[in-house]
C-alpha cells in the first residue's frame, strides 16, 4: 500500500481512500500530499459530515459580505484556502445529493464562484477523498452520484482493518509507547510480551484509533513502568459503566428520540461542545453525530 502511495503521490490524480473508521485515512491523505510536488502548498482538511447542506456553498466556496442575511463579513472558502495545494474531503459519503452536484461542477471545470460575487475563479488543486462507506452500493441505491463517484476515484487506496493485519499491532503499540515516553517523560515505559500478544488478539473494531486510545489511557491510569495484560484489561472498555435500569426513565415517559437528544445535549455540555470527544464518548462517528445534532437542532461549532 505504501509503495502504491509513493507512486501516485507524484501525480495529480484524484484519490479515494476507503477504509473502516480509525484505520488512518487522514494520515494517508497527508502522506500523499507531503510526497507530491505540492508539498510546500496548503493541505486543507474538510469534514464533509460536519457541513450542513445550507452551509455547503459558504464553507466550500466562501461568500461576500451581504451575500445572505448572516454574511456580515467576507469569508474565504476551503477551496480557495487549498489553491495550488491539496484538499482532503473526509467522509464524502455523508454529502447530500444537492451538495454532490455543486462539488461535481467544481471538480469537472476546476472553477467556482464565491457567493455574492459575479465572476468565476480558477482552481489549481489536487483532490483526495475518504470514506468508511461503500460508495458503489450508495450509487446503486441512488444515494451517491455515479458521475461524482468516477470523478473522485481515478485511483482507489483501500486501508485494511487491524483484524486483517494483526501482525502490525505490536509494532503500532511500540510506536505509541515511544511517543508517550516523550510526551509524559517516562523513558522507562515498557509493555510486556504477554500484553503485546493479548493486544494482538483483541478484535479492536475501532482499529488504530481504538488501539492508540487504549494504550494512552492505560499509560495514564496505571502509572506503571511495565504494562501487563491486567493493566490493559482494566482500561479495555474505557471505564464505561453498565447502565443500571433504575437510571433509565420510566417506560412511556420518553421516546427514543427524546432520550437520544437528552444524552447528546448532556454530552455536549460535559465536553464543552467538542464534537470529536462527544462522538468518541457516545461510540459514533463524527458524521453520525453531526446528523443527530442537526436532527435535534442542537447547536455546534462547524469548525470542530
Amino acid at each position: 500500500m505504501l509503495r502504491n502511495i509513493g507512486q501516485i503521490s507524484a501525480t495529480d490524480a484524484s484519490v479515494l481512500i476507503e477504509g473502516d473508521s480509525g484505520t488512518g485515512k487522514e494520515l494517508i491523505a497527508e502522506a500523499i500530499h507531503r510526497n507530491s510536488h505540492r508539498r510546500k502548498a496548503p493541505f486543507v482538511k474538510v469534514n464533509l459530515g460536519g457541513i450542513s447542506a445550507s452551509l455547503f456553498e459558504s464553507e466550500m466556496f466562501g461568500h461576500r459580505r451581504g451575500a445572505f442575511t448572516d454574511a456580515k463579513t467576507d469569508r474565504i472558502g476551503r477551496f480557495e484556502m487549498a489553491n495550488k495545494g491539496t484538499i482532503f474531503l473526509d467522509e464524502i459519503g455523508e454529502l447530500d445529493l444537492a451538495s454532490q452536484v455543486k462539488l461535481l461542477r467544481v471538480l469537472q471545470d476546476r472553477t467556482y464562484e464565491v457567493l455574492g460575487d459575479s465572476h468565476s475563479r480558477n482552481l489549481d488543486i489536487r483532490v483526495v477523498c475518504a470514506t468508511n462507506r461503500n460508495l458503489q452500493e450508495m450509487v446503486a441505491e441512488g444515494k451517491f452520484r455515479e458521475d461524482l463517484y468516477y470523478r473522485i476515484n481515478l485511483i482507489t487506496v483501500k486501508l485494511p482493518p487491524l483484524r486483517e493485519r494483526a501482525q502490525d499491532v505490536p509494532r503500532l503499540v511500540q510506536h505509541f509507547v515511544n511517543s508517550l515516553k516523550k510526551t509524559y517523560h517516562k523513558q522507562e515505559l515498557q509493555v510486556s510480551q504477554a500484553a503485546l500478544k493479548w493486544l494482538r488478539d483483541l478484535p479492536l473494531p475501532g482499529n488504530i484509533r481504538e488501539l492508540k486510545n487504549l494504550v494512552e489511557r492505560t499509560v495514564l491510569v496505571s502509572g506503571k513502568s511495565l504494562l501487563g495484560v491486567e493493566d490493559f484489561e482494566a482500561q479495555q472498555h474505557g471505564g464505561i459503566r453498565k447502565l443500571n435500569e433504575k437510571q433509565l426513565p420510566s417506560v412511556g415517559t420518553m421516546t427514543l428520540d427524546e432520550l437520544e437528544a437528552s444524552m447528546i445535549k448532556k454530552s455536549m455540555a460535559h465536553y464543552e461542545n467538542n464534537v470529536s470527544k462527544v462522538a468518541k464518548a457516545l461510540g459514533v462517528s463524527r458524521g453520525a453525530l453531526y446528523r443527530r445534532l442537526e436532527k435535534y437542532n442542537i447547536p455546534y461549532d462547524t469548525a470542530d
